[in-house]
């Protein structure tokens, strides 16, 4: 999807990798990528898309967050082609469309079947749309996801359904998974089962973008975050690099002037309130501690204390 936009100052130009793989780009910082987003607009009445930029490094889960109305499902929209964008670039593996979109693979948490049919017919159907389609890997996967083709979607768990959905993009040899809301829904056990299908497929290689609002999935299996917020990129960093940005605190005192001025923002809780800070600010306090992907979420999309940037 190319743009007329004409701010390409600050673009990494792009091309083929020399070697003749077409699994990856290669940018002019020599790092391989399995997509790039380059300044990524779209605007609406009341919502604008701004400049949104990011890349996907091979066989790396990255999760993608932000609270409801920040971006997301635009973004992905977008990234699918579900929705035309007004400025910028995306960029698949080779880029040519009849190829990377045989390699992406697409599961939502909240996709629908038709209720009635054996999951036989449904893969009948779906496979007729990919021409690499591998029916050996179709069923292996459904051995190890423990599924029957003689079972239908009404009765199958919202787990199981994700499972199949998974099966059908990884039949047809998606290298890219992207995922929204997958685990959206399902209990603690079924979460973790499907969290550990998801590290799997990434020590197989696949590349996972996972869009979720449970930071907790993400604690545990992604390498790097994307934090979309009023539509703009706010962070995009490895989780670790994340998470030693800034630390919690507890707040039970008045505070000194140098400790008010060190804080990003305050959250309530049950035993009275917490402050974000950054991780150089600690030693201002007493009783800081490493913050978790949730908290740091919450207290950025709080006002900031005294108009204090966070970024």
């Amino acid at each position: 999807m190319e743009s007329s936009r004409n701010d390409t100052k600050n673009r990494l130009p792009v091309y083929t990798d020399r070697d003749g793989d077409n699994s990856v780009i290669t940018n002019k910082t020599g790092n391989k990528t399995i997509l790039e987003v380059k300044n990524l607009c779209k605007h609406y009445p009341e919502f604008s898309l701004k400049d949104v930029s990011f890349t996907l490094c091979p066989g790396r889960i990255t999760g993608f967050i932000g609270r409801n109305g920040a971006g997301k499902s635009t973004t992905l929209n977008t990234l699918l082609g579900f929705v035309h964008s007004d400025a910028g670039t995306v960029r698949f593996f080779d880029n040519d469309p009849d190829s990377y979109r045989q390699r992406i693979g697409y599961v939502s948490g909240g996709i629908d079947y038709y209720p009635n049919k054996k999951l036989s017919k449904i893969t009948e159907i779906t496979k007729g749309f990919y021409k690499n389609w591998d029916q050996s890997a179709y069923l292996r996967y459904l051995k190890s996801f423990g599924l029957s083709e003689d079972k239908t979607p009404r009765e199958l768990s919202a787990g199981m359904k994700v499972k199949y959905a998974l099966a059908l993009a990884l039949s047809h040899g998606a290298d890219l998974l992207i995922l929204d809301e997958p685990t959206s829904g399902l209990d603690p056990i079924s979460r973790d089962e499907l969290l550990d299908v998801f590290m799997d497929l990434r020590d197989e290689g696949k590349t996972i973008l996972f869009s979720t609002h449970i930071t907790s999935d993400l604690d545990k299996c992604a390498e790097n975050i994307l934090y979309l917020r009023k539509g703009r990129i706010e962070a995009d960093d490895t989780v670790d690099n994340l998470i030693k940005r800034f630390k919690i605190v507890d707040l039970d005192a008045t505070l000194t002037a140098a400790q008010e001025n060190a804080m990003i923002s305050r959250s309530r809780n049950r035993n009275g309130y917490t402050g974000l800070i950054r991780s150089e600010d600690s030693g201002l306090f007493s009783n800081s501690r490493t913050p978790d992907l949730e908290e740091i979420m919450i207290h950025l999309e709080k006002e900031k204390v005294n108009d204090k940037q966070t970024a």
